[in-house]
């Protein structure tokens, strides 16, 4: 009988491919939402710098209102520098989390093999004993009637 297919360890084993998949499942949900935030740092940068092409030149303008338009724009480009590095950084996190989900997974798909394999030798030498005792119940009845 193999030790290692007996209900208990495949139970644990089974609990144990449960939970990882759970991780797995949260670690999926996790990353969607920091795809979520990364779509809305791009859509903001995007925002800002249509801010930044609608006010116009500021050549034009009498020279208060240009050194306004002048500091609007600045202000808007470093709080958009501001944004791109925040979203660099972001996107660091997303690499390394995903590599985290990618190994993860590796990890369930390979403990869920494991068990798959050991449930399947647990119910073929299920089979076996079973198909034995028939055996040893036909025997005992075709000598019974011999006698």
């Amino acid at each position: 009988m193999n030790p290692h297919a007996n209900p208990a360890n495949l139970q644990s084993l089974a609990r144990l491919v449960a939970l990882r998949q759970d991780e797995v499942a949260q670690l999926g949900i996790s990353q969607a939402q920091k795809e979520a935030l990364r779509q809305r740092y791009r859509n903001n940068l995007a925002r800002m710098a249509a801010l930044c092409a609608g006010s116009g030149s500021s050549g034009q303008l009498a020279p208060a209102l240009a050194l306004n338009c002048a500091n609007y724009k600045h202000d808007v480009l470093v709080l958009m520098a501001q944004h791109q590095q925040e979203l660099a950084l972001h996107e660091a996190d997303m690499a390394v989390s995903q590599r985290a989900l990618q190994q993860l997974s590796r990890q369930c798909e390979v403990l869920d093999h494991s068990y798959q394999r050991r449930r399947s030798a647990w119910q073929l030498e299920q089979q076996r004993g079973e198909q034995k005792r028939q055996d040893d119940l036909a025997t005992q009845v075709w000598l019974r009637g011999r006698a």
